[in-house]
């Protein structure tokens, strides 16, 4: 099969064979297990799978990683969900007297969706992206991440590109996993800086002073902001686009800088007309004027979908899900290597399946390690997987993956040590 020729139809063929060989469910369970800090934490985790047909199953727990992997062998989702960590085991949600079984715990998570940015990008439109309108992904990483980790403190954050057109943050430090709901929509509130449906012409308003926070994601805005709003949007090009920004301004100052644009048809002398203007009316006008601003943030400021962040109960796609439109695998993604990450590039399931049986030199050395994995059949079973996922386009992401994982191991021994020096004490 073509790898790049995804076909949905051959979905339920690849499934089998990807969960069989190519799942890293070694690392997955090390993740979600969260170094055996808690007890019962990873058997009281819900998962959800939707299945062939849109049979979506809820309440799904698991004892171990070995239940976990048979269990999705058999069933083969097409999608898995993560919820959150329950009073009880989920599977026997049903066996529980009425309102004792309650969602606890799960990761602060963050759901960035380019269809919210309709109204501001010009290339695409629905569920459609382009190379142009992914620098708006990029824009909302790099705000979220540095407020996460500098204003709220937050250390082992996992990005994950949705397979289609978005990310996913998962905040996995315990501190964020035991947040309450009014703390998790305090945090989501306070990231949140475009407001407004449709109907809603200017959606960001900003007033004195303006907030250290918003400095800062300003500062990352305007890195971007000339390739981006300027040059690949075009917002002060087409007729329609300017008629759009000029919108955001006050009456008076419209009014002037459709008289200049008359005369000035380059993008980025107009965007510095509206900037002397800004300056202009800040210097005579007696509250704060920061349209140009307002303007900047509108265009790029990342649009979070506040209720998937309020919710502990909430579900949210895993990572390492196929996604059926597209057959691209959800994965993690490296933060150092954010402005080269091209979602396009990211493997579909097609590819990885197509590269296991591509013969690669080392076959001997290969068949070697089979003999000596068939000598211990379990931990054998674990190397082959090992193997077979790095043979393909998709072990570079698990070993972004790893590495998260290895930091955040860090933060747990030292949990386990406190633990037992604490049990030590008389």
């Amino acid at each position: 099969m073509p790898a790049s020729n995804y076909d949905q139809a051959c979905l339920q063929d690849l499934l089998p064979l990807y969960y069989k060989r190519l799942f890293p469910f070694a690392q997955y369970y090390r993740w979600l297990n969260y170094g055996g800090v808690q007890k019962n934490y990873f058997q009281n985790r819900e998962f959800s799978f939707t299945l062939k047909d849109d049979i979506y199953v809820r309440y799904q727990s698991f004892s171990t990683q070995g239940e976990l992997e048979k269990e999705m062998q058999k069933m083969n989702p097409y999608k898995i969900d993560i919820g959150a960590i329950y009073s009880h085991r989920p599977n026997q949600h049903n066996t529980v007297k009425s309102g004792t079984f309650q969602a606890l715990e799960k990761e602060l998570v963050f759901d960035i969706d380019m269809t919210d940015y309709d109204d501001v990008r010009s290339c695409c439109s629905a569920a459609d992206i382009c190379s142009k309108c992914w620098t708006l992904m990029t824009i909302a990483i790099r705000i979220l991440d540095r407020a996460l980790r500098e204003d709220f403190g937050f250390q082992h954050l996992l990005w994950v590109y949705s397979g289609r057109r978005g990310v996913h943050c998962w905040v996995c430090d315990e501190a964020a996993r035991k947040l309450s709901v009014a703390a998790r929509s305090a945090v989501a509130e306070y990231l949140s800086l475009v407001k407004g449906g449709e109907q809603t012409v200017k959606k960001v308003v900003l007033s004195d002073p303006i907030h250290p926070f918003i400095r800062e994601s300003l500062t990352v805005v305007d890195h971007y902001f000339t390739q981006y709003a300027l040059q690949d949007q075009d917002i002060l090009g087409r007729k329609e686009s300017v008629d759009k920004v000029l919108a955001l301004v006050p009456e008076d100052v419209r009014k002037d800088l459709q008289q200049d644009f008359k005369n000035e048809k380059k993008p980025e002398t107009r965007w510095k007309l509206i900037e002397d203007q800004a300056i202009r009316k800040q210097s005579t006008a007696k509250k704060g004027q920061h349209f140009e601003k307002e303007i900047m943030l509108q265009y790029c400021y990342p649009r979070l979908d506040v209720n998937v962040s309020k919710g502990v109960n909430h579900l949210l796609k895993s990572p390492f899900s196929v996604h059926p439109k597209t057959g691209r695998i959800s994965v993690p993604m490296d933060i150092k290597e954010l402005d080269t990450f091209d979602p396009f590039a990211v493997p579909t399931i097609s590819l990885i399946c197509e590269e296991l049986d591509r013969p690669r030199t080392g076959e001997e050395d290969e068949k070697s390690e089979d003999i000596k994995d068939k000598e211990n059949e379990k931990d054998g079973a674990e190397r082959r997987k090992i193997r077979d996922f790095k043979k393909t386009s998709l072990g570079k992401y698990v070993k972004y993956f790893d590495r998260f994982l290895d930091g955040m191991a860090r933060s747990w021994k030292g949990d386990l040590l406190r633990k037992s020096d604490l049990q030590k004490e008389f």
